[in-house]
This record gives C-alpha cells, sequence and structure tokens, in this order.
C-alpha cells in the first residue's frame, strides 16, 4: 500500500509522448521471452542509479559517506500483493521523471553518458551503466497493473511521484521520501503474478541474473527484522587470478555445472585493450549425457557488467568446445534493447576468436602430460575432432592436437609421431574408417599394409569422415583411405629381388589371374565397375574398394544410415591373386570350366560386401548359390 504520506500532491495528467497504448503494450509483453526478467531490468537500473551518484560524487571531488551503502532493497506485502524496490542511487526531479519514464526508449543512461563523455577523470565508472536503451522499465508492466515511482534528486528537499497503468497515460505530482535521495519503485502485481511475492522466489531471481552485481541486493524482514542479502557480488571472473584460491574455484565450478568433481582445468582470462572482457572457463573432468545432442545448449554464461544476460552463449564458443563451463563478462558487447539476443556485431566474433585461442592454448598446456592428456582425449576427442570440419582459422592447432589409435602403434598417437614413423617411400598418411579399432584389426583392406608394417590411422568416429573431406594434409602428406583407389604398396619399403625364373613364374600366374578377372568383370557387369588384381591382400580373397574419384566406403555407409543415399554405387572388386581359391578358379577359367565360375564370382562378391558389413540385397539368391557349390 501506498503510505498516506507519500499521496502526490498538485497532480497533473500528462499524456505518454509516443503511439502510447499499443507501443507500451509491445514494449511490455512481447520484447522479453520470459516475465521474471523484469526484476533483473529494475535491478539493473537501480545498480545504474548508484553508479551515476558515485561517478558525480567522484568528478566534484566529493567523497562518497562511508557510513551510507548503495545497495538496493526488496520488501513485499502479499496483503497489497506489491513488490517495492528502493536504491539510493542519483534520483530524478520532476522533468526527469517525465522524460526518462514519459517518453518510451528514452534513456536516462544514455543521456547521462552524452553529457558526461568529456569527463575524463572518471571515465571507467560510466562504463559500469547498462541500461542504455529506455525501455528495461517498462518490462515491469508485463507483472504489474499498475507501476508507482517515488523519487528524490540528490541535494533537492522535494521528491516526486510518478504513477501509470501502462495504458496510455501518467501522472505526476509532488510526494515525500523518508529515506532521502535515490528511487523507490511499487509493483501493484497481477492476478497471476503472486509468485513475485514469495521470498524463495526473489531469491531465486536475483541469484540467477543478479547475483554477482557489485551492489548489494536485499530482502526486508516485512516484521521490521534483519535484511537478508540475496546476491554475492563475488565475481570471480573480475579478480586477479592470485587472489582466487582452489577452494573458490572449485566451488564456483560446481555451482555452474552440477558436477561433484573438481575441473580438469581452468582458463582465466582479462582482455584488455581494444577488447576488453573478462571470462573463467573450466574444462570438465567427464563429457555430459547430452554432448551430442542437437539440442545442447553451450555451457557458458553470459554476463554484461556482472548482470546476468543469457546461459545460451552459443555465439560465444565454437561448437567443437561445447564441453567447456565458465562466464563471460563484457562491457563492450552490444546487446540488442530486450537484452535476449546478441546483435550481429564485430565483436561478438572478436570475442569468440579470442575464446578460442585461449582454450586451445590451456589443451595444449594438457597435452604435455600423456597420461592426463588421454583421459580428456578419451572423453572429449570425438567433439574436439568437430573443429577440424568447422575452424578453418585453427585447423592446424587442432590437427596437431589430435590423437588416434592406429595398426601399429599402441594407445593414442599425434600426427607428428606418426609422420616420423613413416616408411621409406611412403607419400601418404594412410587411414581406414570404422564402427571401433576392434572392428578394424580384421578388415581385409589392412592385409597389405600390415605385411609390410605400414601404419595406418583408424578412425571410429562419425565427424572423421566429414573433416578428412576438407583436410587435404598434415606437415605436407596427404591424407589417404585405403579403402579408395590403388593401394601402390609395391613403392613403399624395400623391393624384393626376383630371380628371372621366378618373375617368369609370377607373370605366368598374373596372366591367368587377369583373365579370370576380365571373366568376372563381365559375370559382375551389372554390380561392379572393374575387378582388378590387388596389391593390399595377403589372407583374403576378395575385397571392394572405391575408385580414387568416388566417396569412400564407410562414408557412403554412414551416409545411407541417415538416408541422404538409397543405394551403394558401384564398386571395384579386388581379387588376391595369391589366394589359393583365386588361383585354382584362375585354372578352371583357362580349362574352359567356365560352369565352375559364374556362382563362384557371384558369392565371393557376397563375400566382400559382407566383410564391410553390408546386408546382401538377395539373401535367397545367395543361399541357392551356395548350396550348388557345396554339392
Amino acid at each position: 500500500m501506498t503510505d498516506s504520506s507519500t499521496q502526490p500532491k498538485n497532480t497533473e495528467t500528462m499524456e505518454f509522448q509516443a503511439e502510447v497504448g499499443r507501443l507500451l503494450d509491445i514494449v511490455a509483453h512481447s520484447l522479453y521471452s520470459e516475465k521474471e526478467v523484469f526484476l533483473r531490468e529494475l535491478i539493473a537500473n537501480a545498480a545504474d542509479a548508484a553508479e551515476k551518484q558515485r561517478f558525480l560524487n567522484l568528478s566534484a571531488g566529493v567523497a562518497d559517506n562511508p557510513a551510507e551503502e548503495y545497495a538496493i532493497h526488496l520488501s513485499a506485502d502479499p496483503v497489497a500483493k506489491t513488490l517495492r524496490l528502493s536504491d539510493n542511487g542519483i534520483g530524478m526531479d520532476r522533468s526527469e521523471l517525465i522524460d526518462h519514464l514519459g517518453t518510451i526508449a528514452r534513456s536516462g543512461t544514455g543521456k547521462f553518458l552524452q553529457e558526461n563523455k568529456t569527463s575524463s577523470d572518471s571515465a571507467a565508472n560510466l562504463e559500469a551503466l547498462i541500461g542504455q536503451f529506455g525501455v528495461g522499465f517498462y518490462s515491469a508492466f508485463m507483472v504489474a497493473e499498475r507501476v508507482e515511482v517515488i523519487s528524490l534528486k540528490q541535494n533537492e528537499s522535494q521528491a516526486y511521484h510518478w504513477q501509470s497503468d501502462g495504458k496510455g497515460s501518467f501522472t505526476v505530482g509532488e510526494s515525500t521520501r523518508p529515506d532521502g535521495r535515490g528511487t523507490t519503485v511499487i509493483l501493484h502485481l497481477r492476478e497471476g503474478a503472486e509468485e513475485y511475492l514469495e521470498a524463495h522466489r526473489l531469491r531465486q531471481l536475483v541469484r540467477r541474473y543478479s547475483n554477482h552485481l557489485a551492489l548489494p541486493v536485499y530482502l526486508d524482514d516485512p516484521e521490521g527484522g534483519e535484511s537478508e542479502r540475496l546476491n554475492d557480488s563475488q565475481a570471480l571472473w573480475l579478480r586477479p587470478r592470485s587472489e582466487v584460491t582452489a577452494e573458490e574455484l572449485k566451488d564456483f565450478y560446481q555451482s555452474l555445472s552440477h558436477d561433484g568433481q573438481e575441473p580438469r582445468a581452468t582458463v582465466h582470462i582479462r582482455a584488455e585493450g581494444s577488447l576488453e572482457y573478462s571470462a573463467l572457463i573450466f574444462i570438465p573432468r567427464n563429457k555430459p549425457f547430452d554432448l551430442f545432442l542437437p539440442e545442447r545448449k553451450s555451457g557458458l554464461k553470459l554476463y554484461v557488467r556482472r548482470v546476468f544476460i543469457t546461459d545460451e552463449g552459443s555465439d560465444l564458443i565454437a561448437p567443437y568446445l561445447r564441453f567447456v563451463k565458465g562466464v563471460v563478462d563484457s562491457s563492450d558487447l552490444p546487446l540488442n534493447v530486450s537484452r535476449e539476443l546478441l546483435q550481429n556485431n564485430p565483436i561478438l566474433p572478436k570475442i569468440r576468436r579470442s575464446l578460442t585461442k585461449k582454450i586451445l592454448s590451456e589443451i595444449e598446456k594438457l597435452s604435455h602430460d600423456s597420461a592426463a592428456y588421454e583421459s580428456f582425449w578419451q572423453e572429449f576427442g570425438a567433439v574436439f575432432k568437430e573443429g577440424l570440419y568447422e575452424d578453418f582459422e585453427n585447423r592446424e592447432e587442432i590437427l596437431k592436437l589430435a590423437r588416434f589409435k592406429s595398426s601399429e602403434a599402441s594407445g593414442w598417437s599425434d600426427l607428428s609421431a606418426y609422420v616420423a614413423r613413416m616408411k621409406p617411400g611412403q607419400e601418404f598418411i594412410y587411414c581406414l574408417s570404422g564402427e571401433s579399432p576392434e572392428a578394424l584389426i580384421s578388415n581385409p583392406h589392412l592385409e597389405g599394409f600390415k605385411a609390410k608394417g605400414v601404419e595406418v590411422i583408424y578412425l571410429t568416429d562419425p565427424i572423421d569422415e566429414f573433416w578428412l573431406q576438407s583436410v587435404s594434409e598434415f606437415q605436407g602428406k596427404a591424407f589417404r583411405s585405403i579403402t579408395r583407389g590403388a593401394a601402390e604398396l609395391s613403392k613403399i619399403g624395400e623391393t624384393k629381388t626376383e630371380s628371372a625364373e621366378q618373375k617368369s613364374k609370377n607373370d605366368s600366374q598374373k596372366q591367368s589371374v587377369q583373365k579370370l578377372a576380365e571373366l568376372f568383370k563381365g559375370i559382375l557387369a551389372t554390380e561392379v565397375k572393374s575387378v582388378e588384381l590387388s596389391e593390399r591382400l595377403t589372407e583374403s580373397a576378395v575385397c571392394l574398394v572405391a575408385e580414387s574419384g568416388d566417396i569412400d566406403l564407410n562414408f557412403e555407409k554412414l551416409l545411407k544410415q541417415h538416408q541422404r543415399v538409397e543405394k551403394s554405387a558401384k564398386r571395384v572388386l579386388e581379387i588376391n591373386p595369391d589366394h589359393p581359391l583365386i588361383q585354382k578358379l584362375a585354372k578352371d577359367a583357362e580349362a574352359g570350366r567356365s560352369e565352375r565360375i559364374e556362382d563362384r564370382a557371384w558369392l565371393l562378391l557376397a563375400e566382400a560386401r559382407l566383410a564391410l558389413g553390408e546386408a546382401l540385397d538377395n539373401p535367397s539368391d545367395f543361399a541357392r548359390r551356395l548350396e550348388r557349390v557345396l554339392i
């Protein structure tokens, strides 16, 4: 209820200076996505008022009264259904109430900045002012059917009262403010907004949006007891790193992440100069359960001068670093009037680039400890590699930090170590894609590489297929899938010397198998591009490979799973000229026993498809052919 002592006198009614009813309705009910942000806006305005007063005192050489604490007080009256918010900031006189509250989108803070921008002595204080758009106050009408404002300006004796129902007009009159300089906002809450009179709800909102505000926010006891402080005001990210204890960092991380463990690493950033922001970033120990869900939000909270803006900081961090937790606080970052969305402004990508480089630098430090980095990679490697596809600017750095399992090395290995182990004559970084290292060990495509001791990297994450399409090389060595193109293993390592007799025998055998390959090609013409003699097979009879310009086998399989490809493309069937079955079939072909060839050609093609994990198009046809061969 409004005290009788504060009832307005000599009141006159004035019209808002705008297309009032409709405009005010849009501002109050359509500008913000959540009603609860009205409290954030009013507290931010009160904090601005205190900063303005501090600035004026400092500019005039007047010291603040040490006995007077700049503060914000909340008080709720459930009977009267009113919520009060009071500050002891700069206050407003009659003309300022009319100008600032009677004209929508005219910001008192914006005007204050213009009037004082030449005062260089305390320019830093001005940057603490947030409410520069002049619409936050009207968010009060989302929850209030009527709003009163009582304000007394510094060094003045007359207070003034402003009142409106937000429908097109307001009143201004004389009043009193026993508390002295400052402003009191009284919200007469609408039906259904009673939750904002409950102490636990007010605590929740202040701690969510204004917990780290420099000004203390108190909840007054309706019985006249001691006021309860609701916000912490300890913004760890704004304190020097040397002044923050490990226990404070741990507690802060756990409050952000709800993770019972300590963070794996902490990145404390204080950027100054042309781009100013502070950040406190944590790398967790374990991946969250929703790390790969499309709707997963970024783990960063965005603040502007300690005022919480959003926890959807996806624009502040590259998607492949979405596992990090933390806060970013910037006074430079421009926001739109609702503060719900970030404007498309060049400052934002600058902060993002800076954050990315800082985090990559911390991950690089982690890599110096092999055991610790293996643990990190086990948890986050699959998502971190998305940066190879997304982040061209930092691709080289990410490649250096990437770890892989391979056919030769035990444990995880980096690409630099792989290049150092390459065989004489080896031109490529060979890789093989599949579901897991265990599944790839028995892949027939590996046989010739194993026989020559040529290391092959295992790519077992879906993202590997995508970055491999755009990353051409590492340290001058191109990547090549061993399931695509000719193996060309004869160029690698030492070449065996053959006697003239052995060479003649081998040439004769190859010619015989080549004739079989031509016969196979005719039989399987509808299903394969060609049939070739293989360098990569040493144990298996056949395998399917993609031509060098075609899509890789595992990538095609992945696209089929996501219904991006309906039918498999034709492949090259490679046959092993040294395999006993192939040699026997070659003799049958030379002897004219073609009746033995056709069924076996189709069965060998089915064998090659099964080895890739593909389903057979016609299992019953396969079964009949198998029965005929077994008879």
